[in-house]
């Protein structure tokens, strides 16, 4: 049987834990905010763009034209973490990913991978993915920036040399709150439907929209800004979503800490108890053998 003065040490030290978990929890929800505002930051942005490229069109629909290759190349980003305490978050994405490539019949050493986080890039290595590169995870929205452009440039590599032509991304995109869901969204080629739907957009004011710059060299910086808004995106929600699995996470083990300080302190206290009272025993005893003696 523990002794009060072990039971109190465990006591302690869960107590320390559970200050721990509530620290983590408190980031997690200041995060989650954080990268709530970041998602929210490019809807203006992204509305710019989407009027600069209907412009364009609407002056030069015959602009865009899908190329069509019958040897389709696949390469896929896939957003994990670098840091554990988040459930399932990696996991979830990983199984995603392996359930599309087995329904589309993607041979995995053939899909070029790059992986964004150690966790995500050890799952992806057991399950036989082949990994091309590997970069880490931005901290905060401060590092979204230049982990976009990292992830940027490989993607041009990609198309350059070695003549990827399908580029997937694949992420977990915030639910709710406290809860995510994996998606895939197509980087690259562009939709066309979606670009048809930009033709039917109305210029919102009087004056007329005109543009110097040669309209090809245009059209691709808009595209290219398209593009890198749609990574950012990808970052910002998988940072919200891996938060608010550790957010998740951090509640169920702040529950199974109360219970275990709970039951900690009833033993404790029952421990306590019966040492005084056994202490109480022997004075008694000691008492009565006193008068005993007299």
């Amino acid at each position: 049987m523990q002794t009060a003065e072990e039971l109190k040490r465990k006591l302690n030290s869960t107590e320390d834990m559970r200050s721990v978990v509530r620290t983590m929890k408190a980031m997690a929800a200041v995060n989650i905010r954080q990268y709530e505002k970041a998602v929210e930051s490019l809807v203006d942005y992204s509305e710019v763009v989407k009027m600069g490229l209907s412009v364009v069109l609407k002056k030069k629909p015959e602009i865009y034209q899908t190329q069509s290759t019958q040897d389709e190349r696949l390469g896929g980003v896939v957003f994990g973490s670098d840091q554990g305490m988040c459930g399932q978050f990696n996991e979830n994405i990983i199984e995603f990913i392996e359930k599309w490539s087995n329904e589309e019949s993607i041979i995995k050493n053939e899909l070029k991978i790059l992986a964004l986080g150690n966790k995500a890039a050890g799952l992806l290595l057991d399950r036989e993915f082949k990994i091309d590169e590997k970069q880490s995870v931005p901290a905060s929205v401060n590092g979204i920036n230049e982990a976009t452009r990292k992830v940027w440039l490989k993607i041009l590599d990609w198309r350059e040399n070695e003549g990827i032509d399908y580029i997937y991304l694949f992420y977990n995109k915030p639910k709710t709150r406290a809860s995510y869901d994996p998606s895939r969204v197509r980087l690259l080629p562009t939709d066309r439907q979606w670009l048809d739907s930009l033709l039917e957009m109305e210029w919102d004011s009087r004056s007329l929209p005109i543009f110097t710059m040669e309209w090809e060299r245009l059209f691709l910086n808009l595209i290219h800004e398209y593009l890198f808004v749609n990574i950012y995106r990808a970052f910002a929600e998988s940072l919200n979503s891996e938060n608010a699995a550790r957010l998740s996470a951090m509640q169920v083990a702040e529950k199974n800490i109360e219970e275990r300080i709970a039951g900690l302190k009833s033993q404790y206290n029952r421990q306590r108890q019966s040492s005084i009272t056994s202490e109480l025993l022997d004075i008694i005893s000691g008492f009565e053998a006193l008068a005993e003696g007299k």
